[in-house]
């Protein structure tokens, strides 16, 4: 019997790590072949039904997440008409609750796995392979006749090294250039709005099992590798011991680890000042920044520990910090939004994501929601449209500020004027007021970045003057000029070039000249400060912007 494990990916560069285990477990039924079938949701529906079809599979897999379970129904759909002999099987977080509605709304589907899938897709497919009966199989809900019929929950694997690893097995596909891999199972939060709350408990593979994956894909060079242990360091000297094990045997590959930062400990934090730059990034849930706000949805956080910690990490490592915040939580209005989002920028991590609350199925945040009054998407990912303390203009306002947090800040490529803008207010207030002069000019997708700039100095216009104005303009050049050779049309904001402004394709001596096939350009200008050193100098400086771009390398930029 052939089984086509099959997902759509958000993006291409995404790798699976369910369809891997998945096949990894059932890899010895007799009679059954796997094959792996990774797709995106952006390609052609078409495109992707034709695959679908021509795997010829006897029963498909579909591993169903908030950005592909609708796609993923009416693919279901169409296939079943094409083929109406194959078993079409779901599995994933989106289906694991409300599995008996979404079966009778979709007769396509055979059958649904709720929650951890190793052991129950090794039953379901050993079932099907070989003509045996669903009903003894725990964690499944299945069509029996015209009924559907929802069997026992199947209880947690107790020893995770049961599962056979896909890497040591050949079957993760490397070559992406992010692969997600697991070192533990659960949480030990149960933060109200998460669906990782509804499984009690951590249990962690051992450490043996660990070093063998990790080693195998560092060997191979991965470029980077996803944790996706919900935290990380939920155990301090484990967290260590890894992170050890990493330093000294790591050639070229990052990691990316979600950590909880209060957890932190000296001992951490002193190994991890001897974390070489971009190696490790970690990402820091800290959804808000009001006691109460956490304490309503039982986020167990001790907010003041976590900014100092992630204080620390900042001043005293090279890790690249990621800190996360929820917009709509219980009790948090936009001027409560507004003050999370300033103790986060206070912080200057270098990225800071802000998203909209998601009601998710089965979380206690469903229950919160209706008793408080929440407003939300029925269809994924269950998007807040207003709740008790923020109307819908608010969430849409909100929506827009997260949009330029995302274009401004996360894109380094406008630090000098961020600075210069948190010299004189509060960051959070100039988000919060470019994002209503942007909506009031009917800006409200990303936008190019050189559009990006022009835009940004409209709203500087608009609210500043004098020396204020000039020190943005200043600072917003030198940003331009960091982002790329300031050829043909220069943006509004470039002041009248200074004496001794140059533009050349040749370098002037003394500076080091273009190596074979590589293009290179420099633009000199004098500035009323000097930008290049942290804090600035507030005396006039010369800067030589070297540009140097080659065959696979982009374009590289250089303030001398």
């Amino acid at each position: 019997m052939k089984v086509l494990l099959s997902t759509l990916h958000a993006k291409y560069v995404h790798a699976s790590l369910a369809l891997p285990y998945l096949a990894s477990a059932c890899r010895d039924i007799p009679g059954l072949e796997c094959e792996i079938l990774e797709m995106t949701v952006n390609e052609q529906k078409d495109e992707i039904l034709a695959k679908l079809y021509a795997a010829g599979a006897e029963v498909v897999l579909f591993s169903c997440y908030l950005w592909n379970t609708e796609q993923t129904l009416k693919l279901a759909s169409d296939l079943k008409q094409l083929r109406p002999e194959t078993e079409i099987v779901l599995g994933g977080p989106e289906v694991s609750y409300g599995a008996f509605d979404l079966m009778q709304r979709n007769p396509a589907i055979s059958c649904i796995v709720r929650g951890e899938g190793d052991a129950s897709c090794r039953e379901l497919l050993y079932a099907l392979c070989h003509g045996m009966p669903l009903d003894h199989i725990a964690g499944i809900t299945h069509r029996e006749g015209d009924d559907v019929i929802a069997n026992p929950d199947r209880a947690p694997i107790a020893n995770l090294d049961d599962i056979p690893s896909p890497f040591a097995l050949g079957l993760a596909d490397l070559a992406k250039p992010l692969v997600y891999v697991e070192t533990s199972r659960g949480c030990p939060f149960s933060c109200a709005f998460c669906m990782s709350s509804l499984e009690k408990g951590v249990r962690s593979f051992s450490p043996d099992r660990i070093w063998a994956d990790l080693s195998l894909l560092m060997e191979r060079e991965v470029r980077t590798v996803k944790l996706v242990d919900r935290t990380f360091n939920y155990d301090a000297q484990r967290a260590n011991e890894i992170w050890r094990f990493i330093l000294q045997h790591n050639r070229t590959s990052r990691f990316h680890f979600e950590i909880a930062a209060d957890l932190l400990t000296d001992a951490n934090l002193e190994l991890l000042r001897t974390v070489p730059p971009d190696l490790f990034r970690f990402e820091i849930g800290v959804q808000s920044a009001g006691e109460e706000t956490l304490a309503q949805v039982e986020r167990r956080s001790h907010l003041h520990r976590l900014f100092e910690n992630v204080r620390r990490l900042r001043a005293e490592t090279a890790v690249t910090v990621h800190l996360d915040l929820v917009a709509g939580l219980p009790g948090e209005d936009l001027n409560g939004f507004l003050a999370s989002l300033q103790g986060l920028l206070d912080l200057e991590p270098d990225h800071i994501q802000v998203e909209p609350l998601k009601v998710m199925k089965g979380t206690r945040m469903r229950v919160i929601a209706r008793e408080e009054g929440y407003a939300y998407s029925e269809t994924a990912p269950y998007k807040i449209l207003h709740t008790p303390w923020l109307t819908y203009a608010e969430v849409r306002h909100i929506e827009a500020i997260s949009r330029l947090v995302e274009g401004i800040y996360n894109s380094g490529r406008f630090s000098a004027t961020v600075k210069e803008l948190g010299s004189g207010a509060p960051l959070s207030a100039f988000f919060a007021s470019a994002a209503a002069h942007f909506e009031a000019r009917g800006i409200t997708a990303n936008l190019p970045l050189t559009t990006l700039f022009e835009e940004v100095w409209e709203y500087v216009k608009s609210r500043a003057a004098g020396d204020e104005l000039e020190r943005l303009r200043e600072a917003l050049t030198y940003d331009y000029c960091l982002v790329g050779y300031p050829g043909g049309s220069l943006p509004s904001f470039f002041a009248a070039e200074t004496a001794g402004s140059k533009r050349d394709k040749t370098l002037p001596e003394g500076l080091p000249q273009a190596r074979n096939g590589e293009r290179v350009r420099y633009y000199r200008r004098r500035f009323a400060r000097d930008y290049r050193q942290i804090p600035w100098v507030e005396e006039p400086a010369d800067i030589t912007f070297i540009y140097r771009s080659a065959p696979g390398e982009g374009l590289r930029v250089q303030a001398v």
